[in-house]
């Protein structure tokens, strides 16, 4: 079974492939420590699963909140030089309670540590993938965390919602489930009087008027703004997803109607293409005239340095850069060509005047249409 295949929530117990993502907040105490007893409870439901013929992904945080106690802190440290410290010391920790965890159940794990660049970069994709199959072809459980001891601001997916809906996407798994500390998503906070699970979603639609600006927990990074961005990122490109609690877990594999279900809506896409629409930060941003908005937006065509009046901020070739109307709109983002220093020679320029004047190197485009997504927000 494949993700093109539309899978519906009660052919989930029949899922060749799910990622699983757990985070921080399921696996550890009130304190803040991680509560080996928490995990093993969901390590003998992943296990359960891969017994039964299914193949598992575990996307885990928890490598920071790991390191709370251990390094005598009162809480998350705020500061990045500390979270990374925080995670190498942390990372190994969790690991070890995953390796002790399952092989009470006779299986393995292989700890993998990404960051943005192994799902962006083609031969960091191509090494990620080849490793992460031949991890399940030998019956391992992957065991995907970011690499926050050195991943940089400008590289991190920024939680692991959004890494697990991209790891989905790079091992072709069929389904995706979002494991939290709420165990749905419902019309407002579960606490107010009158909030309903919402048992299943079908598109963008369904969430019109949904309260989901909650924040996170204290031991997370995530709320539930974060998790259904990464939920869009997933079914839009053809994996359902199911967001339930921890608690549920079990009952969420075997298919059972818990937590809240979310359809795909769209087909496998380019991960480099997903990457740029949901999780990259942009270096700068190119500004178009009209017509070329309307025709990178309406005719998806390359931008060419004649549609270009103006950019902002500081980039090299092959840079994320936002492409925004003269309405400040942002239309779209893009791998940029060219690097900043270059650009303004090239603004508002043909491409045959570039090729006479300054040589064949330079009558390509601004932004190849290929290296293109659209977008419609506000700045």
């Amino acid at each position: 079974m494949t993700a093109a295949a539309l899978l519906e929530r009660q052919q989930l117990p029949a899922a060749a492939r799910v990622v699983v993502k757990v985070g921080s907040s399921s696996l550890t105490s009130p304190d803040g420590r991680l509560d080996p007893e928490r995990l093993r409870a969901l390590v003998e439901v992943l296990a359960a699963r891969r017994e039964a013929g299914g193949q598992v992904v575990l996307v885990s945080s928890g490598a920071i909140a790991a390191a709370i106690g251990p390094l005598g802190l009162a809480a998350r440290p705020r500061d990045l030089a500390t979270q990374q410290a925080a995670a190498s010391v942390g990372q190994g920790l969790l690991v070890a309670h995953y390796t002790r965890a399952f092989a009470e159940h006779g299986l393995r794990v292989g700890q993998v540590l990404l960051t943005a660049d192994d799902t962006v970069r083609r031969g960091h994709y191509r090494n990620a993938h080849r490793a992460l199959t031949r991890l399940l072809d030998l019956g391992v459980v992957p065991v995907i965390n970011e690499n926050d001891a050195v991943a940089t601001d400008e590289i991190r997916f920024g939680d692991n919602d959004r890494l697990a809906a991209l790891v989905s996407h790079l091992v072709h798994a069929d389904a995706l489930v979002l494991l939290t500390d709420v165990d749905a998503l419902y019309t407002g906070p579960p606490s107010r009087p009158g909030s309903r699970r919402i048992a299943r979603v079908d598109g963008p639609a369904d969430l019109d008027g949904i309260d989901v600006a909650s924040r996170g927990s204290a031991v997370g990074t995530g709320g539930m703004i974060t998790k259904l961005e990464s939920v869009a990122i997933a079914t839009q490109s053809g994996i359902p997803v199911v967001l339930t609690s921890a608690g549920q877990a079990a009952a969420a594999l075997a298919g059972d109607d818990v937590g809240t279900w979310f359809a795909a809506t769209g087909r496998r896409t380019s991960i480099r293409l997903l990457w740029l629409a949901h999780a990259a930060k942009a270096h700068g941003r190119l500004v178009l005239d009209e017509g070329a908005v309307r025709a990178v937006v309406d005719r998806r065509t390359s931008l060419l340095p004649a549609g270009v009046t103006g950019f902002e901020g500081e980039f090299e070739a092959g840079d994320p850069v936002e492409i925004v109307g003269p309405d400040g709109v942002v239309a779209g983002r893009g791998l940029v060509a060219y690097g900043s220093d270059e650009v303004p020679r090239l603004l508002g320029r043909s491409t045959s005047d570039l090729r006479v004047e300054l040589g064949a190197g330079y009558d390509r485009a601004l932004v190849h249409r290929d290296d293109l997504v659209l977008v419609r927000r506000r700045r």
